[in-house]
């Protein structure tokens, strides 16, 4: 997520620039920066969702390892 919308940005602020257009410029370069930071977003859950994954499995193997 967020991939999409840095790409649209960057089209606007390019179309911005080729059309001298500032408003249009400005309006692209919001856009990547949000996309930007939604793009952060995903990838830091997608470490936090490994990270617990890992924790599961090592608390599965301690529960395994009491139980002997």
């Amino acid at each position: 997520m967020g991939v999409m919308e840095q790409a649209k940005g960057k089209l606007k602020e390019t179309a911005g620039d080729l059309t001298d257009n500032e408003a249009l410029k400005a309006e692209g370069e919001a856009q990547n920066a949000k996309g930007a930071e939604e793009r952060k977003a995903t990838e830091a859950q997608a470490k936090a969702q490994a990270h617990e994954k890992k924790a599961e499995m090592h608390e599965q193997v301690q529960k395994a390892v009491e139980s002997e």
